[in-house]
């Protein structure tokens, strides 16, 4: 399965170009990468178009100009052009995020070996940081984790190097299923289980912590989900929204208590606590 790229050139100001990708992010794009002029987003969903997309920009951001173009992206062309760009990424001075291609460090608490082929999750991206620094601020010792969205299976590895004592990873694209079954033998995880699927797989269940980096809208509507299998007192993190969202999560979620907002690159974090 092939992804599409749909590459936006944009002319204005740094500042308005957040505004346009808040409204480029609604729709079924996977992934998304700065560019010089702009960025690129991704999909694999056929039901997206430009004519689609054009139609909502036109209508939402009257006046706004831009280019855009969309070709084809062969799936081995993602790790060609992730290797040559990747750097490890340290947060906090405590974790480290890696390449296999890269020497191992010995200097950090934490030291992550990660492979993204095509899936997202490198902590490159402010949302996968954002959560990795927000993990770090709570207690995973004896806890039960769930990795919603779990991508390159990053924050469950994370999860388990803090002491959890079990993490289930779940994702809907089978990319990513694989690449985090991969990654997570990579790093001699012992304690994570992965999964395809979405939150439908969410039934008998019972978590400490679920760690949510999808997007905006996803969250909202598994609500539910989460409310149903996180344990009185559990914690919630969630990601993968603008920081101009933040009102619209903390809404949704009124019902929780938010214990710390963090923010990078116009991104946003919320770490909530069930009553």
């Amino acid at each position: 399965m092939n992804y599409r790229e749909f590459s936006f050139v944009l002319p204005q100001p740094e500042e308005q170009r957040d505004i346009f990708l808040a409204y480029v992010s609604e729709f079924a794009f996977d992934s998304f990468s700065e560019t010089e002029e702009g960025f690129n987003a991704y999909t694999t969903e056929a039901s997206v178009t430009a004519e689609m997309i054009q139609a909502a920009l036109a209508e939402n951001l009257e006046g706004m100009d831009y280019e855009l173009s969309i070709r084809e992206v062969e799936q081995k062309n993602w790790n060609e052009e992730w290797e040559k760009n990747f750097e490890p990424i340290v947060v906090d001075d405590q974790v480290l995020i890696r390449a296999p291609f890269h020497q191992d460090s010995g200097s950090f608490s934490h030291e992550i070996v990660i492979e993204p082929k095509m899936s997202f999750g490198t902590g490159h991206h402010s949302t996968t940081y954002l959560m990795v620094r927000a993990m770090l601020g709570i207690e995973h010792t004896g806890k039960n984790v769930l990795d919603m969205g779990c991508g390159t299976a990053v924050l469950a590895i994370l999860a388990e190097l803090l002491g959890a004592a079990s993490v289930e990873a779940i994702d809907i694209d089978d990319w990513a299923y694989e690449n985090s079954v991969e990654n997570v033998g990579r790093n001699s995880c012992e304690k994570i289980r992965c999964y395809l699927g979405d939150a439908s797989l969410l039934k008998d269940q019972r978590y400490d912590i679920i760690l949510a980096n999808i997007n905006r809208n996803i969250l909202i509507r598994d609500k539910a989900a989460y409310d149903n299998v996180l344990a009185s007192g559990g914690y919630l993190l969630l990601s993968g929204f603008y920081a101009t969202d933040v009102s619209i999560l903390l809404d949704a979620f009124s019902d929780y208590i938010c214990l710390h907002e963090y923010s990078k690159g116009g991104w946003a974090c919320l770490v909530l606590q069930k009553h």
